[in-house]
């Protein structure tokens, strides 16, 4: 039987496989290595903060749209910031079961998804202690030329939905990265205004209401299924 060696390159990986030039006699014959392209899977990482969920719920529907290329994706967390006690008196539920990430997890992937849970129009402190530790990467260009994108989750009209995905450019403008909006022609849906119902060009959302109570509706998940996937396919040929 053949030999089979595995090698990296840097579009796909490589298999190499060791065959015997004839079949009369593959014990003594002579070997040829031919390279076969394994096939390169996409990776896409979600980082995101939520307090109430309903930035979580978002990124479940944001990772079918991502898997649903063919790519991978995974869900972070970033650390809170805000004492046990606080949470308790904000009647905060516990947090979600993501990984937390760290800065220099960042290098494995070729697209991060931000998922932002608005604080007065920008984003939370959670979030931008995070960005603020990247900063070795920024040093060594790590991150230029990745994908990023943003959805953001807010009490209210008015709350933040724009503005929360406006404050993360900058962040993207100086590692380099290539900002990937949802667009304003994607989906029709977000026009409607017979209910209300989250997004924006900057990328899919959700309103929690004055107490958190309204969850993401069936006009935002598909939303986000479709940003997920239109963030895959642009991911994807930024990677190739």
């Amino acid at each position: 039987p053949a030999n089979v060696k595995t090698t990296a390159s840097a579009g796909a990986a490589k298999k190499a496989v060791t065959a015997p030039t004839s079949s009369k006699s593959p014990a003594a014959a002579p070997k040829v290595e031919v390279e076969v392209e394994e096939e390169k899977h996409t990776q896409i990482a979600i980082i995101l903060y939520t307090l109430y969920g309903h930035i979580a719920t978002l990124a479940k529907s944001i990772k079918q749209g991502v898997e649903s290329t063919g790519a991978k994706c995974t869900i972070f967390q970033v650390p809170e910031t805000l004492p046990d006690d606080v949470l308790e008196q904000m009647n905060a539920p516990p947090k979600p079961d993501y990984p937390i990430i760290t800065a220099d997890e960042m290098v494995k992937f070729d697209g991060f998804m931000f998922g932002i849970s608005g604080r007065f129009g920008m984003m939370p402190a959670q979030l931008k202690t995070f960005m603020d530790s990247t900063g070795g990467l920024w040093k060594s260009g790590a991150l230029v030329g990745k994908a990023a994108g943003v959805f953001t989750s807010v009490g209210s009209q008015g709350g933040g939905q724009e503005t929360g995905g406006l404050a993360t450019i900058t962040f993207f403008a100086h590692h380099g990265m290539v900002f990937v909006p949802l667009g304003g022609s994607l989906s029709s849906k977000r026009m409607r205004v017979r209910e209300p119902n989250g997004g924006t060009p900057y990328g899919c959302g959700t309103f929690a209401g004055e107490n958190g109570s309204r969850t993401p509706n069936i006009l935002e998940k598909p939303e986000a299924v479709n940003h997920g996937k239109h963030f895959a396919t642009v991911t994807e040929k930024l990677a190739a």
